[in-house]
């Protein structure tokens, strides 16, 4: 295995060695799967310190590039990025095949989609969710917390929340599978046509729960995302709060540059 981090460089030992590291990840010579050289093993390789072979690998964290598992030590990540594209998940034509948009993306990345049903039920809307709604903070909601998978690998948990006196009359809602294409065929079933959906994108470090929940490294980043679904009479009747494990994910939108 090749070490070609140069103290000639300028940058920090640490720096370079994560940068030699990322560099064999890329091009194979750590295969994915395998575990990356442990902090002796860089200290005797690149004759550094305990601690700057530690910040080594705690700098190789945030980039998706390796896992680390508590008392297993670090590992190269074998899956590849997710493709999200906007313009093609929300197609009325995945709906009518029976495809929900988390099911036509991952199976079009070459993936097999999965799902677990976390709860569906009543929910008071949140401040932010409730504004989205256009309803007081705290009204009664139905919420659908959903985990997805990818090749048996959690990428993103979901909770849509819907309008009661829209959900309360649509029994498949509160059911685990709603049926081809998702509640969003459910809805325009029930005559509520989407005219357009809109997103929110942050980025930021996970939290204690939401690493729990992902199978994710201790600070790895995570795309927040929070969409709205607007119908052609201009009222939202869901708003989906979407974490996603951000190494398995591009976000690929087309903005038409016309008025």
């Amino acid at each position: 295995m090749g070490t070609t981090a140069s103290r000639d460089s300028g940058k920090p030992r640490y720096l370079q060695i994560a940068e030699d590291l990322a560099q064999q990840i890329r091009a194979g010579v750590l295969a994915p799967g395998e575990k990356v050289p442990s902090e002796s093993e860089l200290m005797a390789r690149y004759s550094v310190s305990q601690g700057t072979a530690r910040k080594a690998v705690a700098e190789l964290r945030p980039t998706g590039l390796i896992d680390t598992h508590h008392g297993k030590g670090s590992f190269v990540k074998s899956q590849p990025p997710v493709r999200r594209k906007s313009s093609d998940r929300f197609r009325r034509s995945h709906r009518r095949a029976g495809k929900a948009a988390y099911i036509a993306e991952t199976e079009q990345a070459g993936k097999k989609p999965g799902v677990t049903v976390l709860y569906i039920g009543p929910a008071e809307a949140p401040s932010d969710i409730a504004e989205r709604l256009g309803v007081p903070a705290g009204t009664q909601v139905l919420a659908r917390r959903r985990l997805y998978f990818s090749d048996g690998t959690p990428t993103e948990e979901a909770t849509s929340y819907l309008p009661w006196d829209i959900a309360k009359d649509i029994p498949e809602l509160f059911a685990e599978n709603p049926g081809g294409g998702g509640i969003y065929a459910r809805l325009e079933d029930n005559g509520h046509t989407f005219s357009e959906f809109t997103e929110t994108v942050r980025a930021r470090l996970a939290t204690k729960q939401e690493t729990v929940a992902l199978s994710l490294s201790p600070g790895s980043p995570i795309i927040h995302l929070t969409r709205s679904a607007e119908t052609d009479t201009g009222r939202v009747v869901e708003v989906c709060d979407t974490i996603m494990a951000a190494d398995q994910f591009v976000l690929d939108y087309r903005i038409p540059a016309g008025d």
